[in-house]
């Protein structure tokens, strides 16, 4: 008979393993985050998940606060035998992980205890790792803290954005959870405890960290600009208007002022702390993404 699982997630990063559990177990109901505004028109959106789960059949619940009594409660009925969690968005009380016999295991975005925390992937790149990937862990009382059962590795790429790495990083981990689990749940694997010496933390990001400084050198802001591909997305300013930069890359021998604004080759490019950043591809205020070549044919004023 195989064990009752309750999963419990939000993104699209969750996506992956959502599918793959339901493949492979019975799983009884999922735990999502609630509709929330999104968009222009501010729309009530369902997280990625919950439409995701409604496709499979699977009975959905969207509280507010996990540790509202009725969530708990339906958690109770459910009954599960392990609860698997993966970017979930809410920290669980101890009475939600002793609740499955088995625990409860989270799929994390990076090598722990390298980037505990909200924002891993973009940690990741922000830092010039040239390495990351993903932990199955069983979960306990504290952020990221828990003793990991398995890991893997994979390279970050010179041009990975947070976006690509997402997806790689999220097929990933759906993979090492379904090799995983079986030894777990048959007690032959024993979790061990993480290595405290190398612990660094990923906090959540916000909206405003997008707006680029540029005192910082253009390699630090290329990174910034892959680390932010798609949310919240790197912005300069240009004409009163965010002007948001998709991607860019550092020539680090070729100096200007910072902040000033210079053509380098076809493309428009700032000057930086140490270097300048080239501008791929932007999308000014209201338009759609454009290469940078195409943007300097409309803004001829873009060099001071």
């Amino acid at each position: 008979m195989k064990p009752h699982l309750v999963f419990m997630g939000s993104p699209k990063f969750a996506l992956p393993t959502l599918s793959a559990l339901a493949e492979n177990y019975s799983i009884q109901g999922v735990v999502t985050q609630p509709d929330r505004p999104a968009g222009r028109g501010k729309e009530l959106t369902p997280p990625a998940i919950k439409s995701f789960a409604i496709d499979l059949g699977l009975p959905v619940i969207q509280p507010e606060k996990i540790k509202d009594p009725v969530a708990m409660q339906q958690l109770a009925n459910w009954a599960p035998d392990l609860i698997v969690v993966v970017a979930y968005g809410q920290i669980l009380r101890q009475t939600v992980l002793d609740l499955p016999r088995n625990g409860c295991i989270n799929v994390h975005a990076s090598l722990l205890p390298r980037w505990r925390g909200a924002a891993p992937i973009q940690a990741a790149i922000l830092a010039g790792d040239e390495w990351t990937g993903v932990t199955i862990m069983r979960m306990d009382s504290g952020v990221d803290t828990g003793p990991i059962l398995s890991q893997r590795g994979i390279p970050i790429l010179c041009e990975d954005t947070a976006g690509s790495l997402s997806e790689r990083l999220a097929e990933m981990g759906a993979e090492l959870l379904i090799e995983t689990l079986p030894a777990y749940l048959m007690g032959e694997l024993q979790p061990r405890p993480q290595n405290e010496l190398g612990v660094t933390y990923a906090p959540m990001l916000k909206k405003g960290d997008g707006q680029l400084d540029f005192t910082q050198s253009a390699l630090d802001l290329a990174r910034r600009v892959r680390a932010f591909n798609p949310w919240p997305g790197a912005t300069t300013q240009w004409k009163g208007q965010p002007l948001r930069i998709h991607s860019a890359h550092a020539i680090e021998d070729y100096l200007s002022p910072p902040g000033q604004r210079l053509v380098y080759g076809p493309k428009p490019a700032i000057g930086t702390g140490q270097g300048t950043l080239v501008l791929d591809e932007v999308q000014p205020a209201g338009k759609k993404a454009m290469p940078g070549d195409v943007f300097l044919r409309g803004a001829r004023d873009w060099e001071e």
